[in-house]
């Protein structure tokens, strides 16, 4: 039990403990302390704490952060379409999923201080017309190069919009409360890119692929409009000082390790170009951990992952955003060109998965508030081994059904283990130290995906490539030969053996890349699986249960 102490415009509500809480309970809050200049926001009045309003603004922030964190999967069914309009390679085409993933993530660190620049309500209504704007373009791109431009445009106020609800729902909710918003919005984390490939594949399916992105756009401007009127005002501070040449490190660093690793296949691994890359990458995200060091108002706080249940935390988010968009892309891409599904069919069969995740974050919450996190995230991540080592037998005969009950068994675990992981590791860094904590989890969970993502096509592609070139041998020493009816002048006869070996050749050709995609794919979960199970050693050295020590975490955007 807790009793509120109601602070001024420039404090926070602090929950104090007014009886002894039980070792299992949920641990409470101290005061938090100011936000200074180089430690976070500066303070900023909060919406009063009345059990109405909340709850609206609430649904208002959600549903925008929703409908960006959708945009990164809802375009994978949609993928093939695509890539027959604009006649791309695989490797080229997922630039469209991996550029957006990587802008997300560049444009995090900025999102924070752009709430400070210029208020929190402004950042999220200019993000939201802006997210509805870059959507629109991309519904009339003409090429391939085009789609990735519009897409980069539309991840940055995309980018914006997770980080600015966050930091406004910690200052509407009350912190009774805190926990089932919290659960409301991981919601939005998890469940919106599941839900994506089901969505996108009705639209593309049944209406046209260029709608997935026309349909953001009469919802952006709806909720501009309901947070215009709903959402409460927040005074935008003094912001401290941009740090350019802090970002311009982090985000040169980023995409030179992103284009390395997608075209490593193709340029060579140890090409010059490649080699360039990766060392250039990595000097420019050392150089970032030196300017944030030095300067007096860090874009990110590097100085957290000093906390190590922290670092752990990242780690073990790393590998599950990994797992979950991996899958996300390629199962949708076998379903559609190898067993000849259409899009909403594929969307369909990837639907049980959202909805046991959304049954399992709910419950994760009050796992972790009895238990901690160690328990929920080494269960969970043990199913997620399980799951994805299961499907390291996907063939093209495999029965629907059965890679239903896979994908829904492995996302159960995945809706177990990522809230508990994600609160256990803000938890442990200080309060004066939680606005960079939170911009890191933010920016971890966009790159981590645009990486894995890239690193699984690079090997999939070179797997794909020898398995091709061992098949061609093959069907080289054994091809058909051309059948005739008649003598030799017999021309009709003629033609149509010719036609018969033509057919002949495109079917053994199509079984042979549908084998050679199988077994690319049935090494990268195995792979994969084995990823996860390092990280069940890492979920180990989690604490057991929740702190007890009176603190309660604050966390910023």
């Amino acid at each position: 039990m807790s009793t509120e102490t109601s602070a001024g415009p420039d404090t926070e509500t602090v929950s104090a403990p007014s009886t002894p809480a039980p070792p299992l309970e949920p641990a409470p809050a101290p005061p938090a302390a100011p936000a200074g200049p180089a430690s976070g926001p500066p303070p900023t009045p909060a919406a009063p704490a009345s059990s109405g309003p909340w709850v609206v603004s609430l649904i208002v922030l959600v549903v925008g952060m929703f409908m960006s964190v959708l945009d990164v999967s809802i375009v994978n069914v949609a993928i093939p379409a695509m890539q027959k309009d604009f006649g791309a390679t695989t490797e080229d085409i997922q630039w469209v999923a991996t550029s957006y993933s990587l802008a997300l993530g560049v444009i995090v660190p900025a999102s924070a201080w752009l709430g400070e620049r210029i208020g929190l309500k402004r950042a999220y209504i200019f993000s939201l017309v802006g997210f509805a704007a870059g959507s629109a373009l991309c519904g009339l791109a003409w090429n391939l190069d085009s789609m990735i431009a519009f897409r980069i445009l539309q991840a940055i106020p995309g980018g914006v919009i997770p980080v600015v609800a966050l930091s406004m729902l910690y200052r509407i909710v009350p912190r009774e409360k805190i926990g089932a918003a919290m659960g409301m919005y991981g919601l939005g984390i998890i469940v919106a890119p599941a839900v994506g490939p089901t969505l996108g594949g009705y639209l593309v399916e049944y209406v046209d692929w260029r709608l997935i992105f026309f349909i953001n756009v009469p919802i952006g401007v709806l909720g501009a409009i309901a947070a215009v009127v709903l959402l409460p005002s927040f005074t935008g501070g003094a912001a401290k000082r941009f740090d350019l040449p802090g970002f311009l490190a982090i985000a040169a660093g980023l995409f030179s390790l992103l284009l390395a690793l997608s075209e490593g296949e193709s340029w060579g691994w140890t090409s010059y170009r490649v080699l360039i890359l990766l060392t250039f990458g990595s000097l420019c995200l050392a150089l970032f951990v030196v300017i944030e060091l030095e300067v007096d108002h860090p874009l990110l706080d590097v100085r957290v992952f000093r906390f190590w249940p922290f670092t752990n935390s990242l780690i073990l988010i790393t590998v599950i955003s990994i797992g979950l968009f991996g899958v996300l892309f390629y199962i949708p891409v076998y379903l559609q060109q190898f067993q000849g599904m259409g899009a909403f069919d594929s969307g369909l069969l990837l639907l049980p998965q959202a909805l046991v995740m959304a049954v399992m974050m709910p419950l994760a919450g009050r796992i972790y508030d009895r238990f901690g996190a160690r328990w929920p995230a080494v269960i969970g991540l043990s199913v997620m081994t399980i799951g994805t080592f299961m499907l390291r037998d996907v063939t093209i005969d495999t029965p629907h059904t059965h890679l239903q009950w896979i994908l829904a068994f492995r996302a159960g675990g995945i809706g177990l283990a990522m809230m508990p992981i994600m609160t256990n590791g803000l938890s442990a860094v200080p309060p004066q130290n939680t606005s960079g904590a939170s911009a890191f989890n933010n920016l971890v969970q966009r790159t981590s995906s645009a990486m894995g993502l890239a690193a699984m096509t690079a090997l999939m592609t070179g797997e794909q490539a020898q398995g091709m070139s061992d098949m061609g041998g093959l069907m080289g020493a054994h091809g058909a030969q051309p059948m005739t009816t008649g003598g030799a002048g017999d021309a009709a006869g003629s033609a149509a053996g010719h036609t018969a070996a033509l057919l002949q050749s495109y079917t053994m050709d199509q079984a042979a890349t549908g084998l050679v995609f199988t077994n690319a794919f049935d090494d990268l979960m195995l792979i994969t699986s084995a990823l996860s199970a390092v990280a069940v050693g890492f979920a180990l050295l989690l604490r057991s249960k929740p702190s007890s020590t009176g603190e309660k975490v604050v966390v910023e955007a």
